[in-house]
């Protein structure tokens, strides 16, 4: 359904570094860089499907109340790696891997970036 989502910053340098470091623990990379933005997609994808952009209007960026983005973790430890990676590069905790209740093999962690957007990895497999 969706062709792909992007989030706001008001250092896209610092961001980069932020989630080069992030995504990488879920096998995504960096495909795209210029002055406005930052593109990333998974091995082999042709199209980059997460962008961080300064925004068009060149107002400061802000989180979404409410919003969130969750990229999909193939396995439970690369859910970990990435609530770990994103804490060293300085993520706040919204809440450590784990199963939630969404249903018997939802295990997700919980971040927001250095510019306040809400992420989270999730792995719906039983590994």
């Amino acid at each position: 359904m969706l062709l792909y989502v992007t989030l706001g910053t008001n250092d896209l340098y610092r961001a980069g570094q932020f989630y080069d470091a992030v995504l990488s623990a879920l096998g995504y990379r960096r495909q795209h860089y210029s002055e406005e933005e930052v593109g990333y997609s998974a091995d082999g994808d042709t199209r980059c499907r997460f962008w961080v952009v300064t925004p068009f209007n060149r107002r400061r960026a802000t989180a979404g109340n409410g919003a969130m983005v969750a990229f999909a973790a193939d396995t439970r430890a690369a859910v970990d790696a990435f609530h770990a990676a994103a804490i060293a590069a300085g993520a706040v905790d919204e809440g450590g891997p784990g199963l939630r209740p969404y249903h018997a093999h939802f295990y997700a962690a919980y971040v927001r970036d250095l510019d306040g957007n809400k992420l989270s990895a999730v792995c719906e497999s039983p590994e």
